[in-house]
Order: structure tokens, then C-alpha cells, then sequence
């Protein structure tokens, strides 16, 4: 199915490209969050018409995340969790606990933008977590994972 994107979409391509995705991946998720618009010729001459609107929406966004990197960068951040005598937690510290941590702090943060690759942590120390604040700007959070006393 072919969209056109009406925001820059990581992995996916730029403001106004015309992609080619699968039709769940539009129907589920581009088409109902207004992040794409199916690719007909009544729909390019809209996207036509409105390009300067959404153009200025997407650098007010990226401004917008600038800012909250330059706040967030290198910031830190302790949790608390429970674990064993080799530093291996009883369960595992997620994207819930990091941005709830980060809003303790102060810093506003959402559980999408927390990227963990490799999954939740599981052990004890300090730990470099990327946040994906929009698709060009990351933020760079350090959690410190600590023993209950």
C-alpha cells in the first residue's frame, strides 16, 4: 500500500515521500494517528496545498525536542530495586520505572521515547539510556540502578 507521509517517520522516510509499507502497518498505525494519508491523486494535491503547515508544525517539533535534549542531556537518575548478593535484580527495571524516575527528577519523558535494544535491565550499576525525543534528535540518560539497604 502506498502513503504519503504527513511527518518524518524514523526508518520509514522524510515529510511528503511517498512510501510503499504493508496495509496493516498503515491501517493500524499510520492512517489512524494522521501520520500518513493514502497515496491517491486527491490526497497529493491536499498534501500540496497544506506542505508549508506541516512543514512548520515538523520544525516547531524538532525545535520543540531540541530543547527538552538540551535539558535531559546527561542527566541522571537512581532506582531503587531489590537484588541479589551478584548484583542481579529480582525482576527488571523498564521503560516504566525510567520515566517514572525521570519524572521525580523533574524531566518530562514518555515510555515510547525510552529505547532500551537489549531489553530491560537486570543488573545492579549505572546504565547509558538513549531517549528518541523525535526521529533526529536522541537524548542520552544515565540511570543508576542501586540495592535496597
Amino acid at each position: 500500500m502506498n502513503v504519503i507521509l504527513l511527518e518524518k517517520i524514523r526508518n520509514l522516510g522524510e515529510l511528503g515521500q511517498e512510501v510503499k509499507v504493508k496495509p496493516g502497518y498503515a491501517r493500524n498505525f499510520l492512517l489512524p494517528f494522521g501520520k500518513a494519508v493514502p497515496a491517491n491523486e486527491e490526497n497529493r494535491t491536499k498534501f500540496e496545498a497544506r506542505r508549508a503547515e506541516l512543514e512548520k508544525v515538523q520544525a516547531e517539533a524538532l525545535g520543540t525536542a531540541q530543547a527538552r535534549a538540551e535539558k535531559l542531556g546527561g542527566a541522571t537518575v537512581q532506582i531503587v530495586a531489590k537484588a541479589g548478593e551478584e548484583g542481579k535484580l529480582f525482576g527488571s527495571v523498564g521503560a516504566r520505572e525510567i520515566t517514572d524516575a525521570l519524572a521525580a527528577s523533574g524531566f518530562e519523558a514518555e515510555r515510547s521515547e525510552v529505547l532500551l535494544p537489549e531489553g530491560p535491565i537486570k543488573e545492579v550499576g549505572d546504565h547509558e539510556i538513549t531517549l528518541a525525543l523525535h526521529p533526529e534528535v536522541t537524548a542520552t540518560v544515565i540511570v543508576s540502578v542501586v540495592t535496597e539497604q
